[in-house]
């Protein structure tokens, strides 16, 4: 197979990681979902916020609004932020997402097996 410009994933064959590739079958980038947090200096970080800075759509991941620290950690000025939200981010539009960070790449077989 041509492998310039891939990287090399381990074969499944079997155990679980990666059940559904074949041998030498090419498998594309993708970018895991996750969460960021937003600090704000208004009492609530809403959604329309969240479009307003970014222009893409930023679901809420559930209600853990907290308090930004008041203590001074390594000798630096304490964030005055008021509030911190967590957001999910979605990478659709984006390129692809999955349950993992990948680069793309071809199942290949490691070990040689004797006949």
């Amino acid at each position: 197979p041509d492998l310039r410009g891939e990287f090399i994933r381990g074969w499944d064959d079997g155990r679980g990681v990666d059940s559904a590739r074949s041998l030498l079958s090419q498998q594309g980038y993708a970018t895991e979902d996750h969460a960021h947090g937003l600090p704000s200096r208004s009492s609530t970080v809403t959604d329309s916020t969240i479009n307003f800075y970014f222009d893409e759509t930023w679901t809420a991941s559930g209600t853990d609004i907290i308090k930004w620290g008041n203590t001074n950690d390594a000798g630096l000025p304490a964030p005055n932020y008021g509030t911190f939200k967590t957001f999910k981010q979605s990478v659709s539009g984006l390129g692809t997402s999955a349950v993992e960070t990948r680069p793309r790449n071809i199942a290949f077989n490691y070990i040689v097996r004797a006949a």
